[in-house]
């Protein structure tokens, strides 16, 4: 599985950082109402409306967690369909009894009491609004009365993945359609991953993405999700440039040709992924004493 991009990949899941990231550049758009709430209180942030505009507008915050949540939920969902905790002969309760072994907590992490603790090798941080508040707000209120929805800009880092670990996250981004307050409550959300980023460090942030997003735009909201996409895209080429690493910045016919290969269209192909990629989690707790040696 991504045999042209192994030197960007780790052969097993290391024990120490080795300065290797994937950067899934990922376009969340709202298509229906979403409620994005922290105890009862809409998220929103004052910033700086673009990197060469000073004015300051409110945008929506989507908090890391709101994205990581659903999207672990979903690969969990799929490590039960196929069995994979029934062959490993653990069970595992999210947030509250990880088993500490299968692919979810080695690759999203946990820390439990004394359940012992494992660092996310998956790195989000809170995405922000294209558009301010006001626009936002006015348009999911409205029920969505535009074709376009609210836009997150995000960055989605893997540090160290090996090919299964990247395979897995993009196949749960892909597949995860709501996201929101834990309720009935959830509103639908596309995830279009517009790009895929190797490199040797750490890129931008969301903040400056959305900012370099929005100046790149013209004209007043609604934008179409095709212009959108294309700022975003050309935001974040524009960035990388300053950030001092050394990159492979992977798109159109390369990216096309990866999600192919990271989600696969049959059973047999999905259930292959999430044994072999447990069969890995499984060794790299070995590595790491959590499987105590016989």
């Amino acid at each position: 599985m991504f045999e042209t991009y192994q030197k960007y990949l780790q052969p097993e899941l290391p024990l120490v950082p080795g300065a290797r990231y994937a950067h899934i550049l990922v376009l969340r758009t709202t298509e229906s109402y979403a409620v994005f709430k922290t105890d009862g209180e809409l998220n929103v942030a004052r910033v700086q409306r673009g990197l060469a505009s000073p004015d300051l507008v409110s945008r929506v915050v989507l908090f890391k967690r709101k994205q990581t949540t659903p999207e672990r939920l979903t690969g969990r969902e799929l490590l039960r369909r196929y069995g994979i905790y029934e062959q490993i002969g653990k069970t595992c309760e999210y947030n509250s009894g990880p088993c500490g072994i299968c692919p979810d907590c080695v690759i999203y992490g946990y820390a439990v009491g004394d359940s012992g603790s494992e660092k996310s090798k998956v790195y989000i941080d809170s995405a922000y609004s294209l558009t301010p508040y006001e626009t936002s707000h006015e348009t999911m209120t409205l029920n969505a009365p535009y074709e376009d929805g609210v836009y997150f800009p995000s960055v989605v880092t893997v540090r160290d993945p090996t090919a299964l670990t990247l395979a897995y996250v993009l196949a749960n981004i892909v597949r995860t359609k709501r996201y929101g307050a834990q309720t009935t409550r959830t509103g639908a959300v596309q995830n279009q991953i517009l790009a895929v980023i190797f490199a040797d460090g750490e890129i931008f942030s969301n903040l400056r993405l959305t900012q370099e997003s929005a100046d790149l735009l013209s004209g007043q909201p609604p934008y179409p999700s095709s212009e959108v996409a294309a700022a975003v895209l050309k935001a974040a080429d524009e960035l990388i440039k300053s950030d001092g690493v050394i990159y492979q910045f992977l798109r159109d016919g390369e990216l096309a040709d990866l999600l192919a290969q990271a989600v696969p269209s049959e059973e047999a192909g999905v259930r292959g992924v999430l044994e072999a990629l447990s069969a890995e989690a499984l060794a790299y707790a070995g590595r790491t004493g959590v499987i105590k040696a016989k």
